[in-house]
């Protein structure tokens, strides 16, 4: 069975903005995607929050062209009562990273890829960088 990985926002934003020097690890786990090696999913949350800064720093018509990209290749795990019930109750400070880790959770992900482990201590799931993720591919 592959790997499910589960993108932080901020990953996210590194792949479809190009951010440099984080661009080319996340894009080569979109490369891994789209060859069905892996499978990579994302928060509701995550296209939402991404499609702001996309719309205030490159305009909506770049925002949108760049979010159905992404679309083709990483499903929208549905922000329900559920997980927003599970964020307002958990003991995260930050109540958007509850909100990923219970929308990781309800995805099944075996992994959560994030340039924050941090804010996500109290994982059941695994917390990598994308290049740590990388990484155990070498091995």
């Amino acid at each position: 069975m592959k790997p499910i990985l589960f993108l932080d926002t901020n990953v996210i934003m590194d792949l479809i903005s190009e951010r440099h020097p984080f661009y080319l690890d996340i894009a080569r786990i979109a490369t891994l995607s789209e060859t069905g090696d892996i499978e990579i999913v994302a928060s509701a949350l995550s296209f939402v929050t991404s499609s702001y800064f996309l719309t205030k720093y490159e305009g909506a018509t770049i925002a949108k062209e760049k979010l159905r990209k992404l679309r083709i290749i990483c499903p929208a795990i549905a922000l329900d009562e559920s997980i927003i019930d599970k964020g307002l109750n958990s003991n995260y400070t930050d109540i958007e990273y509850a909100f990923q880790y219970y929308s990781a959770l309800s995805s099944k992900a075996n992994f959560i890829i994030t340039r924050n482990a941090k804010d996500f201590k109290k994982s059941e799931i695994i917390i990598m960088s994308p290049s740590e993720f990388l990484n155990t591919l070498k091995k």
